[in-house]
């Protein structure tokens, strides 16, 4: 199977946040209402600098991504 780059999940115990997964390397999940961000990755030194580096651009396409769906649905 192949599975989209981002998924927004829900979950009603958190009636506030917003989920964002991200399901190729890094894998993470991000709550876009506090920004908290949990990777499904365990990460050495190598790879905590690269990931470091990276994160903001995950991070704001993860955001892009949140944006352009939700304007899918105002339309």
């Amino acid at each position: 199977m192949e599975l989209p780059k981002f998924i927004l999940g829900d979950n009603t115990d958190y009636p506030n946040a917003i989920f964002v997964i991200h399901t190729e390397f890094p894998r993470f999940i991000i709550n876009l209402e506090d920004d908290d961000v949990e990777w499904f990755e365990e990460f050495d030194e190598h790879d905590q600098r690269e990931i470091e580096s990276e994160a903001e651009n995950l991070i704001q396409a993860a955001t892009d991504f949140y944006d352009r769906e939700v304007s899918r649905y105002d339309d």
